[in-house]
């Protein structure tokens, strides 16, 4: 019942997860960050199994922090995305395998800003956008109807907001958090945690609310 969702603007990827920590009917916690640092501008957001998400999750980080410090430069977004579908796709032909499912962004000096969607499977792609859970069930129309290229900060967490807001709307489980963060030339920046905007209830045509002393 997760939620991530990614956005690659200008120079730019914004990224978000809900923040439920939930096994079956049961929400553990409610601040949970589901994105997961890889290097100095690179992020990587995971949803799945519990205990498969961060132990994937970690073991990609430590070996992305052992290249550079054995190379001396941080391998690029498409490099780092290549390199996690491999052993997603090893594990996955093993008997132990990860069931996650990844959005990888992150910027580098050549490519500039990079947005790729990753299932359990092993299949990878590069997107614009991306959504991960039954969230993408409502937000994918929102995506392709007000999605733009060369989309601003504002623009996007704008966006962001109309994609909280619909899965508030439509989704029958409460996902009343979003973790946000921002990865582009300057680094990896935390942004705000978003909630659904509140709309006063629609009132019935020709009813008058009344007020019971």
């Amino acid at each position: 019942m997760e939620c991530l969702i990614g956005i690659r603007g200008k120079d730019f990827v914004l990224m978000a997860g809900d923040s439920v920590a939930g096994r079956s009917v049961v929400a553990m916690k409610k601040d949970h960050d589901k994105m997961y640092q890889l290097s100095n501008r690179l992020l990587m957001a995971a949803c799945g199994e519990g205990g498969d998400t961060v132990q994937f999750a970690e073991y990609i980080a430590k070996n992305i922090q052992l290249y550079r410090m054995r190379n001396g430069y941080d391998l690029s977004t498409k490099a780092a995305a290549s390199f996690t579908r491999r052993n997603l796709a090893d594990y996955l032909r093993s008997s132990t395998p990860y069931f996650v499912n990844l959005l990888i962004g992150g910027y580098d000096d050549s490519d500039g800003a990079d947005l790729y969607y990753m299932d359990y499977l092993g299949s990878m792609v590069k997107l614009p956008f991306g959504v991960h859970g039954y969230g993408s069930f409502f937000v994918l129309s929102v995506m392709d109807r007000y999605y733009k290229e060369d989309m601003t900060r504002d623009e996007a967490l704008v966006l962001l907001q109309r994609c909280i807001d619909e899965i508030h709307e439509r989704f029958i489980i409460n996902l009343n958090s979003f973790k946000v963060k921002i990865v582009d030339k300057e680094g990896i920046h935390v942004m705000k945690d978003l909630r659904p905007t509140t709309k006063p209830p629609e009132e019935t045509p020709g009813t008058q609310s009344m007020d019971i002393v």
